[in-house]
């Protein structure tokens, strides 16, 4: 869970404003940046107004979103309201059969993204005798807005007993590496890691669902399911056409998170460029999901002074303490009767970029999964963020969040990273196709 100010130009490079085809000026709430090397400069009151909520933007919640394009949709696509997330590991030692798979996938991808069934014929028009090529519970129900992203985990290059089985070692990027061990991690290695994953993201949690349970099915003999995650209720904004929305701890949360609209900041922090490793992912970049699970019971019984401390933001405005309004700066130095009134313990003062030193781009989801077997709760973040690096993003504003008061109140019991290749570009075009045939 991080609170992310609008960011820095990016460093002298390639541009992808055009290509994204993102609206507007492309630098709004972007801050000035500081020495080469050094932290996100200071936000100005001009800044914070750029960020405030524009019009609305996107497509409305039952449209399809477009499949192809320079990057993949569903990450900085209007964050949708569900989540079906799924990680799997690859059964099969042939490059061949891999391969083919993702082609299966990248089509049925096209199809289910554009609100159609998973294959050509469907759930109820082909003949009698035959499977049909569709489960069917979407029969009737529009695209949703659904989008499918692709990541690739560091095993699918180097499994964990160190064999090369698709001959993609030497094709690994340098930053997609395993996270390491942080203070207070109570992971759980069934649902963390693994080789291929799958971010289905949509306005209908039944779209969500049938798109997973279509690709699970279409990869039997090659994938199998590791782990999965559903989630609801979308923690941050992707765009500044979309409200802040509020996480279970009742704050609002991704205030201030990187937005589509500042193309030079994800630039800076977001796409992977030329000379950052391997050629195939330019335009790509790296996702990291953290499970947190919120020890809401406890916080739910912390007076409301001491809980709008922990976080730094008033929780009825959002605004930050000192401040009045949501998007008003954040100023770390604001002084109220003589002690910070931003507390140096508290969630924004440590995760805001003048501190961290960096930025991510938010893209979580709140989960219940039932109950721990002691009548508590088993609900939180499902955090994803992306990132140009893992090290120089959520690992460095994770390091920065250790002596954060609200770790009193999160377990972090999941975790995982994934190398997200740009988009699928062409008819001919295919998930990992760069990956494969490069």
């Amino acid at each position: 869970m991080t609170e992310h100010d609008a960011a820095a130009p990016r460093p002298a490079g390639v541009s992808r404003r055009r290509l994204l085809g993102l609206a507007g000026a492309g630098t709004a709430g972007v801050l000035a940046a500081g020495a080469a090397g050094g932290l996100i400069g200071r936000v100005t009151a001009e800044d914070a107004s750029a960020l405030a909520p524009a019009a609305p933007a996107g497509p409305a919640s039952a449209d399809a979103v477009e499949f192809t394009g320079p990057i993949q949709a569903g990450i900085v696509t209007p964050a949708q309201e569900r989540l079906h997330f799924v990680a799997f590991d690859v059964l099969t030692d042939s490059r061949d059969d891999l391969a083919g798979m993702l082609r299966t996938w990248t089509a049925a991808a096209r199809r289910l993204t554009a609100g159609r069934g998973a294959g050509p014929v469907g759930a109820a028009d082909g003949a009698p005798a035959a499977v049909p090529d569709d489960t069917g519970e979407t029969l009737g129900l529009p695209a949703s807005g659904l989008t499918l992203t692709i990541g690739f985990g560091p095993t699918l290059f180097t499994t964990a007993d160190g064999r090369d089985p698709f001959g993609l070692a030497s094709r690994r990027p340098p930053p997609l590496v395993e996270l390491p061990a942080f203070d207070g991690d109570e992971i759980d290695p069934a649902i963390s890691g693994g080789d291929l994953c799958i971010q289905a993201c949509a306005n209908d949690p039944q779209v969500a669902v049938h798109a997973v349970r279509n690709l699970i099915r279409l990869g039997q003999g090659v994938v199998r399911v590791r782990w999965t995650q559903l989630g609801f209720g979308r923690t941050s904004s992707t765009t500044t056409g979309q409200e802040t929305p509020r996480n279970l701890f009742g704050f609002k949360d991704g205030t201030n998170n990187l937005k589509a609209e500042a193309a030079e900041a994800l630039d800076r922090f977001v796409w992977v460029a030329p000379g950052d490793g391997v050629d195939w992912m330019v335009g790509g970049t790296y996702l990291v999901t953290r499970r947190i699970r919120m020890l809401l019971e406890a916080f739910d019984e912390t007076p409301l002074g001491e809980q709008e401390a922990v976080i730094g933001r008033a929780k009825g405005s959002g605004a930050p303490l000192g401040r009045r309004a949501e998007f008003d700066p954040v100023d770390l130095t604001a002084q109220a009767d003589g002690r910070p009134a931003i507390p140096e313990t508290s969630h924004v003062f440590l995760s805001h970029p003048n501190t961290a030193g960096t930025a991510i781009l938010r893209r979580g989801y709140s989960f219940v999964d039932g109950t721990d077997g002691e009548g508590r709760l088993d609900a939180g973040l499902f955090f994803i963020a992306f990132q140009r690096d893992p090290a120089t993003g959520f690992v460095q504003v994770q390091r920065k969040l250790r002596t954060d008061a609200m770790n009193e109140y999160i377990r972090h019991t999941s975790s995982a990273v994934f190398a997200c290749p740009p988009g699928v570009q062409g008819d001919d075009d295919w998930w990992g196709r760069t990956l494969f045939e490069g």
